[in-house]
């Protein structure tokens, strides 16, 4: 209380008729990459936790407002009379954001001193994300591969695991990090965390979750699924300085 803080009216972000005015609506206050910011909606309908597993991608997805879609769900059985099965949207919030206040420009980075080839594989839902955090990476002279959700990252990581191992070699000797987002469709950083460090395959790969959400609270939920490092977004300097001494440490390991 006491703050001045910009308010979005989402349906005039999406381009939606019946989009509230300036004056009138509910507004909903959210903390999103570090920043405090309230959102204009004709009405909150009702408030519902879904798990991330029954969140499902958007690729097919045709719509006047598909950009600022990531993912869409149906509505559990317990969401009320006749909304059971409902289909709802899933926005992404930091392209609702880039568009609403511009992207600004991936800070410059030093690149690694160390003369060694580093790989990284991180994995985001938005299309924003996954393009900074490529600038960032470029910029340090990281080899890099991704991927959308959770689960196209778990199905991608296990399949480079087992050709470590069949090959004879370890994946840490080839992948100095796994750079994970929290929340994603299909499955959320969280469970695709607790895969990771409960798999031996992966043993020495530092995993680091980059999110949105910035409170202590999901700090927390990082570190009791054993995330080595938690770092909100976006900010270049940050990212990178959190990944130097990982790679730095990775890299001494071959040596």
């Amino acid at each position: 209380r006491g703050n001045v803080i910009p308010v979005v009216s989402l349906g005039g972000v999406l381009k939606l008729s019946g989009a509230p005015k300036e004056q009138g609506g509910t507004m909903m206050v959210t903390e999103y990459n570090k920043r405090i910011l309230g959102f204009l909606v004709n009405g909150v309908d009702r408030i519902i936790r879904v798990d991330w597993d029954k969140v499902r991608a958007s690729d097919n997805l045709v719509s006047s407002a598909q950009s600022f879609i990531t993912a869409i769900c149906e509505l559990p059985p317990d969401s009320g009379a006749g909304q059971a099965g409902r289909l709802v949207s899933i926005l992404d919030v930091e392209q609702i954001m880039a568009a609403t206040f511009g992207e600004p420009p991936v800070a410059i980075v030093a690149p690694l001193q160390d003369g060694a080839e580093h790989h990284v594989f991180f994995v985001d839902d938005s299309a924003i994300a996954r393009k900074k955090i490529s600038e960032v990476l470029d910029q340090l002279g990281i080899k890099h591969k991704h991927a959308l959700n959770g689960m196209e990252a778990w199905t991608r990581l296990s399949g480079m695991a087992a050709h470590a191992q069949q090959t004879g070699g370890r994946l840490a000797d080839d992948l100095g990090v796994i750079l994970v987002d929290a929340e994603m469709p299909e499955m959320d950083g969280y469970v695709l965390t607790r895969h990771i460090k409960s798999d031996s395959r992966f043993d020495g790969i530092p995993v680091v979750m980059h999110s949105s959400l910035s409170s202590e609270a999901t700090r927390a939920m990082g570190k009791s699924v054993g995330v080595d490092a938690y770092v909100a977004k976006f900010d270049a300097d940050i990212l990178a300085d959190t990944l130097r001494p990982l790679l730095a440490k990775a890299h001494s390991r071959l040596n």
